[in-house]
């Protein structure tokens, strides 16, 4: 219960970055884990950790090779993250328009999915697009984005990256109800 709290404080103080007041339920969590090949996967990139609702279920099952890379610039969950300990996970306090400067430092030039729950409505649409177009260049061919959000509002944006490659699922057992977009990169 305490980590509700303190992410409801962390959600009153940075309501416009974080997007919501409470953290992703399990359920929603699971779903947009659901279709990743995690035995296959080599890096995985999570975009707005948060408190780490959705990290703890991607190091759960993350395989021996795979390395998880987190972008979070609260510094309260920036810290929690940090606490968690996990020898696969990097941790970044760094914005995701940043992404590929970021993997850059880490050597990395590609990686197969990225899980993002950045608020994408409540960011300034040229720092969106920014977002969208370096996540797309840095995913494998057939790698996917993986976003959820509250409403449809980003849809066309993501059919403009990602073409018709687009699948569209619903949560209903999240607070509020989420839509996940599930993007896959096909050049």
């Amino acid at each position: 219960m305490s980590n509700r709290i303190n992410f409801l404080k962390e959600a009153l103080k940075n309501i416009k970055s974080l997007g919501t007041i409470t953290p992703s339920s399990r359920f929603l969590s699971k779903r947009m884990l659901s279709k990743i090949a995690f035995s296959k996967a080599k890096v995985i990139v999570e975009l707005g950790s948060g408190d780490g609702a959705i990290t703890k279920h991607i190091l759960k099952n993350l395989s021996t090779q795979t390395t998880l890379i987190c972008f979070e610039i609260n510094d309260n969950f920036h810290k929690q993250l940090i606490e968690k300990k996990h020898p696969q996970l990097i941790v970044l306090k760094s914005s995701a328009e940043k992404i590929i400067t970021e993997l850059q430092k880490l050597n990395i030039s590609k990686v197969d999915y990225i899980i993002s729950s950045l608020p994408l409505t409540m960011i300034p649409e040229v720092v969106t697009n920014e977002i969208l177009e370096k996540s797309f260049k840095v995913l494998k061919n057939d790698g996917f984005f993986i976003q959820y959000q509250y409403s449809l509002t980003y849809f066309k944006k993501l059919k403009k990256v990602f073409k018709d490659s687009i699948s569209l699922e619903f949560e209903l057992l999240n607070i509020p109800p989420a839509f996940i977009y599930r993007c896959k990169k096909v050049e």
